[in-house]
């Protein structure tokens, strides 16, 4: 059984129903999943995941949360070389650049991305539910 931390930030609640939606979708998987925000998350624990999923939205000018999310995540970094992740978040502006940056910034750290990224404009539509459903079952 995988064991996978789901670490998100949510400022609307769209990325928290995708996170959940990605939870739902790892425990139907069989995997040992479990759903983190910042606050309550230890970036040292990193390593105690077979995988993690990472959940933000765009903020700014298409950039991920910086009071909060991008200092855990930078923490983070150092010790996603050869994890399998997925990622995901939604945005109300712009083309998704944010995720694509974060994508690449997450291969730099020598992650594997398990599955594509699923980004969806402003609340999680059925569809974009069940990619992170899906993401869920893949990372597990």
């Amino acid at each position: 059984m995988k064991k996978i931390a789901i670490v998100y930030w949510s400022g609307t609640g769209n990325t928290e129903a995708m996170a959940e939606a990605v939870l739902k979708g790892a425990k139907e998987a069989g995997a040992d999943a479990a759903l983190y925000t910042p606050e309550t998350f230890d970036p040292a624990a990193t390593g105690k995941y077979d995988t993690l999923a990472f959940g933000c939205p765009a903020m700014g000018a298409e950039v991920l949360e910086e009071e909060i999310f991008e200092p855990l995540f930078a923490k983070c970094e150092p010790g996603l070389s050869g994890k399998s992740i997925g990622l995901f978040g939604s945005y109300g502006w712009g083309d998704g650049e944010w995720m694509r940056s974060w994508e690449d910034r997450c291969k730099d750290a020598g992650a594997f991305l398990a599955c594509d990224s699923v980004i969806c404009c402003e609340a999680p539509d059925d569809a974009a539910l069940a990619a992170c459903e899906a993401m869920g079952k893949t990372l597990a």
